[in-house]
């Protein structure tokens, strides 16, 4: 076989078809549809493409089908935990149906987002899911207009742009307010990242507890050092906070360290409560309570309904609720 210096820049079809000696439909056929090709000859074509170097113009393929086999997946930060599991389940998922994840990360920015979306419909993608509810009005027209099916997650309204696989922030925070109220602790505060479903969070927390709390707002995405930042702002307010309801298990475990540092007992004298059950959780020390979320089902349901979509299958349930539980442990004395 010729080697791969011998080729143009530009490699096509018409190269591997004449490296593999075998014609242009033969070669076509071994790459997009192997089923009718003899495995032998499935074998030489892709000799063929490695020695040549030949790279498939999959969107030219698209366009004959009006598909990329693409779906676009837009979170605030990938570093954050929670996302994590959401993401592996949706890559797989999607993967085993024969479409490929383009992940992007907001930021948190609005703006960011709008352009991600613009970016991401140019490419021409068969399926957006969300992280979060859309914030562009705009860009939610113009999906809808072209009819690209789009999933929103980690969130619950009952008018999603399209579909929607999540829970609510705001029950969220009452639940752990009740949990709070339950153990009898009325000297309560709030350490939470600035983020729009941190925000709703608080709003449930408030609420159930039925008056303002001490709050510390740090920036999202937040992190161990904000955690230990913001305890330091609580107590400096009320020495005498009794728990402490966290955004993140991250800001959680910061919350910790600085309670240690500070010599202050975890339970005993502060009990600390987490949102995500990432995977660290269970193992500090003391180990977390914390909010799980099923984040691997999230992903898993929001790919089955792109997929259904994308094949022209009716999806029959188009809101679906995951709902949470808080997971006790012995950071509250669970």
């Amino acid at each position: 076989m010729a080697a791969t210096s011998s080729f143009a820049k530009s490699v096509t079809l018409h190269d591997v078809a004449r490296e593999a000696g075998v014609s242009l439909i033969t070669a076509s056929r071994a790459l997009s549809n192997p089923d009718v090709v003899s495995k032998a000859t499935i074998e030489r074509v892709r000799r063929a493409v490695e020695v040549t170097g030949y790279v498939p113009n999959l969107l030219a393929g698209g366009l004959k089908s009006k598909r990329s086999m693409t779906v676009a997946a837009l979170v605030p930060v990938i570093s954050v935990p929670q996302f994590l599991p959401t993401v592996q389940l949706l890559t797989e998922e999607l993967d085993r149906a024969g479409y490929q994840l383009i992940l992007g990360q907001t930021g948190y920015d609005r703006a960011r987002e709008s352009a991600l979306l613009d970016a991401m419909v140019s490419r021409r993608v068969d399926g957006i899911v969300m992280a979060g509810l859309m914030n562009t009005e705009r860009a939610v027209e113009r999906l809808r207009r072209l009819r690209i099916p789009v999933v929103e997650t980690w969130d619950l309204t009952d008018r999603p742009v399209d579909m929607l696989v999540g829970f609510s922030h705001v029950k969220v925070g009452s639940a752990v307010a009740g949990f709070f109220l339950g153990r009898g602790w009325r000297r309560l505060a709030i350490a939470t990242a600035d983020d729009q479903r941190g925000a709703q969070r608080r709003e449930g927390f408030i609420s159930t507890v039925g008056r303002d709390v001490p709050t510390a707002v740090v920036g999202a995405p937040s992190t161990v050092r904000s955690g230990r930042q913001a305890l330091a702002e609580l107590l400096a307010r009320d020495p005498a906070i009794e728990a402490i309801y966290c955004s993140s298990d991250a800001l959680a475990e910061g919350v910790l360290i600085e309670a240690r540092a500070r010599g202050i007992d975890v339970p005993g004298r502060l009990a600390v409560c987490g949102f995500g059950d990432a995977d660290f959780a269970a193992h500090l020390e003391p180990s977390l309570t914390t909010v799980r979320i099923d984040g691997a089902q999230i992903g898993r349901r929001a790919a089955q309904m792109i997929v259904a979509r994308c094949h022209g299958q009716p999806v029959d349930e188009r809101i679906v609720d995951v709902g949470f539980g808080i997971v006790e442990r012995a950071s509250t004395g669970g």
